[in-house]
């Protein structure tokens, strides 16, 4: 009898923590679906694997585990019967805390300003010489400095590789180093640039897969300076580059 009570007790605790399982499940997968379909002004009536899709366009997140939440869509139908919360079937622990943390990863995303983007933004006046903008870039150990004028704007970012290929080409068109270091202006290097969407401005409250979206969007993007309404006017508030990307990718993997 002794052991009989113990098996029954042991039962009662183990259909406890598959019910628990099946309960956070559909609640992880309700969360996502109600924010992809209101993030994205989807239809409530959509179906969820539809959304998904839709939603791969705009979201890194959703991008990357596209493949899982079509299955925990099918999963979720075989889960419940038809469309009330009855339990049929029970999810495996490790599927319940990986659609968990891809809820987390919606709901309540990391912002890059508090995780990734350094704060102590160094920036240069447009009028500085080239010589004073590398001496800077070298003694600070930042290869990407925002450049701003007069009216406190920021004009583009002074990137060591482009000063580089900017160098190149003074000397290639029969230029002379000093003149070069001494009487070009840093704003005089970046009015030749051709293209301007190597930086970007964000607002403050761009989470870690906003900015990592913005990279892979464009493979040209060195800067994302972050303002407090994303305003090229704004005081910066962090800056992140390119080489925070795999650092972003950590932070989404472990969070």
């Amino acid at each position: 009898m002794i052991v009989m009570a113990e098996k029954n007790d042991l039962d009662k605790i183990k259909d406890g923590v598959a019910k628990s399982n099946a309960m956070r499940f559909l609640s992880a997968f309700n969360n996502i679906d109600y924010a992809i379909k209101t993030r994205y002004n989807m239809n409530r009536s959509m179906g969820f694997s539809e959304a998904v899709r839709k939603a791969v366009a705009f979201n890194f997140t959703i991008r990357k585990y596209e493949d899982d939440l079509i299955s925990y869509g099918r999963l979720r139908n075989a889960i419940v019967h038809d469309n009330s919360d009855v339990v049929i079937a029970e999810p495996h622990i490790d599927v319940v805390e990986k659609i968990e943390k891809i809820e987390r990863l919606l709901t309540t995303p990391p912002r890059a300003l508090e995780t990734v983007a350094r704060r102590d933004v160094l920036t240069v006046h447009c009028s500085k010489s080239m010589r004073e903008v590398i001496l800077l870039i070298a003694s600070s150990n930042y290869s990407n400095i925002p450049v701003f004028n007069d009216d406190n704007e920021i004009i583009g970012i002074a990137n060591g590789q482009k000063i580089l290929d900017s160098f190149g080409k003074f000397l290639l068109s029969g230029g002379k180093e000093k003149a070069f270091l001494d009487s070009v202006k840093i704003e005089d290097m970046l009015s030749k640039l051709e293209n301007s969407n190597y930086y970007a401005f964000a607002n403050k409250d761009i989470t870690v897969e906003q900015a990592l979206s913005l990279f892979h969007q464009n493979s040209r993007l060195l800067a994302l300076l972050v303002t407090e309404n994303g305003g090229a006017k704004e005081k910066p508030l962090g800056i992140m580059t390119g080489s925070d990307v795999l650092k972003m990718n950590k932070i989404l993997e472990s969070y």
